[in-house]
């Protein structure tokens, strides 16, 4: 059984879709991040960044103690190799999954989370952040849709690379992008929308956050105002 620290954020979903897709059983721990929650001396316990998603994995491949793994480029990969599944065995096709990971890990998801931050929830309208972001995204949509005219997924294969990258895209619009701009993306976007695994994981949002409710002062507070007081 997996234990998942989650909440309905682009993060979280890369992991619902994994787990929907490969068939593990999990139980989720809900992880509102607009109350604080990810600042609870329990789930610090397990992900020291006071980040989700995180997970407890109650029967490791490894044996012995439960596992626990933050980051969810982290989870992906350790959930693909227990399993085994969505990562390809190929070991160039591995590499370039891979590849692909970290480039959602260190771009697509930073960029696109500075757009949100600068477009939707900044205090002040700063057009140059603003700018910066949407253009940042921009060009790396413009990356991904250039690999996916090459490649039915981002490796060949559906994938870990997949999984991290789509829930990135799913708020194109708030991001100030359109898909009909990325024709090879956009074909990729619709397939992996349409997979059972991915309609059951974005389900399971809805059961834990069916309010989808927007954020408020007070958790912009808790969300953005945070310094290593809230770790220490």
């Amino acid at each position: 059984m997996i234990d998942l620290y989650y909440w309905t954020t682009p993060n979280g979903h890369k992991i619902t879709m994994f787990l929907e897709e490969a068939g593990l059983p999990y139980k989720i721990f809900p992880v509102h991040i607009g109350k604080g929650d990810q600042f609870k001396p329990e789930f610090l316990a397990i992900s020291p960044n006071n980040r989700m998603p995180a997970i407890v994995d109650h029967e490791p491949a490894i044996g012995g103690e439960p596992v626990s793994v933050f980051e969810s480029g982290a989870i992906l990969l350790y959930l693909a190799e227990k399993t085994g599944k969505l990562i390809p065995s190929d070991p160039r096709k591995r590499i370039m999954a891979l590849e692909w990971l970290f480039w959602q890990m260190g771009g697509l998801g930073p960029m696109a989370g500075q757009n949100h931050h600068f477009a939707i929830y900044a205090p002040e309208k700063l057009p140059y952040a603003i700018e910066r972001y949407v253009n940042e995204t921009n060009r790396l949509y413009g990356v991904l849709n250039k690999q996916l005219g090459k490649h039915e997924y981002v490796a060949g294969e559906y994938s870990i690379a997949d999984m991290a990258a789509y829930p990135w895209v799913v708020p194109y619009e708030r991001q100030g992008q359109n898909l009909d701009d990325f024709p090879n993306l956009k074909r990729w976007f619709e397939a992996i929308r349409e997979r059972p695994s991915t309609i059951r994981a974005y389900a399971k949002a809805d059961e834990v956050n069916p309010q989808n409710a927007g954020i408020s002062e007070e958790d912009k507070k808790v969300l953005f105002g945070q310094n290593s007081k809230n770790v220490s």
